[in-house]
């Protein structure tokens, strides 16, 4: 029997690290066929993480620009869109979110193209969209979202706590999803509190269900823990754990099966482009640099985002890392980087079930655009 292969299409970083990368934008958009995905006079919804305040990661406004006036030589209709945030930081409301992707340089004068919030004032405006065969009978994704003819997804590829890397398969489950639904994918992770806590207080004050006290040291009430995770990412001395059992890997189906309920909307009509750069240790959720664990690589793109995502996966890997990443002192070259910053958590889970339930494939054809070459990937 043959075995589905997708085509991601490869532009490495040559010469000139961001600039060459802008430069060749249009060759990757050209190449990879994502003309297809909207046609004219459609509103497209480019799908984006605006980057919490002061956060360095996200994909950068002049990369944005390139693909809006790209998709606007097609005649199609461009803006940019996320959903509001469940945990305390600067985009939970749309107000402070519109403030903070001006902030960063998402604005109109900038990028060229309008920032519509998709899932309104207070992150509560859904459509329910039912699914089958895993995990969820529905999902609740931002309304906006659900009324855009077609979708673009740009997605700044790192690490992250809870499912090891954040790729296009979470920048669109999760980040398509509206406040309940970021609500039910975190439902099964619970933190705790470990010993080496200094009790300065930051995890209480990111903590969205004031289920954090602070005495001696931080107490996490159970009964109100929400299971977001962001009292992990914003502790200082790294004293915030999970209880790990099966809870990331449950997180990772649920936030798979969003994406899915997303993409089944629009058949043919979501593409995927993820930039392999300042690939970071953890989430771009919170506002603090990082030091990226390999060199910049360049950017991806194609129509399966399962494809995308294993190809991105695999490329850091394959990659040398940076001096002084998060990488432990045991690491060793050719090992899996993510597993090495987050051991508890299988990676692999989200490109395995996102497989299952048909949302792509992990076979592809890597298609390196600058040298034209050509290579199988299984």
């Amino acid at each position: 029997m043959t075995v589905p292969t997708s085509r991601v299409y490869l532009l490495r970083i040559i010469d000139g690290g961001g600039d060459d990368i802008a430069a060749r934008l249009d060759l990757l958009l050209d190449r990879s066929g994502l003309g297809s995905i909207a046609a004219a006079n459609e509103l497209v919804a480019i799908k984006l993480h605006f980057g919490e305040s002061a956060e360095t990661g996200h994909v950068k406004p002049r990369f944005v620009r390139r693909v809006v006036s790209w998709l606007a030589r097609q005649g199609s209709v461009p803006f940019l869109t996320d959903t509001n945030t469940l945990y305390r930081g600067t985009r939970s409301d749309s107000v402070h979110h519109l403030r903070t992707a001006a902030e960063h340089g998402f604005t109109y004068s900038a990028v060229g193209a309008p920032v519509v919030i998709a899932d309104g004032l207070r992150g509560t405006q859904e459509v329910r969209v039912p699914l089958e065969g895993g995990v969820l009978k529905e999902a609740a994704i931002g309304v906006e979202l659900v009324k855009a003819d077609s979708i673009l997804v740009l997605t700044h590829f790192k690490g992250h706590e809870l499912s090891g890397f954040g790729g296009a398969i979470k920048n669109l489950g999760m980040g398509g999803a509206s406040r309940a639904g970021k609500l039910e994918q975190h439902s099964t992770t619970k933190p705790y509190v470990r010993a080496s806590c200094i009790a300065c207080g930051i995890c209480a004050t990111w903590c969205p269900a004031d289920a954090i006290a602070v005495g001696e040291k931080a107490e996490i009430d159970e009964a109100k823990c929400i299971g977001c995770g962001e009292c992990i990412a914003v502790c200082p001395e790294k004293a915030v754990g999970i209880r790990w059992n099966e809870n990331t890997d449950a997180f990772q189906r649920k936030m798979v099966e969003y994406s899915k309920a997303v993409a089944s909307l629009k058949p043919g009509r979501v593409g995927y482009v993820n930039f392999i750069t300042d690939v970071h240790p953890l989430c771009d959720c919170y506002g603090t640099a990082k030091v990226p664990i390999v060199p910049d690589i360049g950017v991806v793109a194609s129509v399966d985002p399962i494809a995308i995502d294993q190809a991105s996966y695999d490329l850091v890997n394959a990659a040398p890392t940076t001096a002084e990443s998060s990488l432990s002192d045991g690491y060793r070259s050719g090992e899996d980087k993510f597993r090495d910053l987050h051991p508890e958590v299988d990676p692999t889970v989200q490109l395995r079930h996102g497989e299952e339930i048909g949302l792509g494939t992990r076979n592809y054809e890597l298609i390196e655009i600058a040298e034209s070459a050509r290579s199988s990937v299984g």
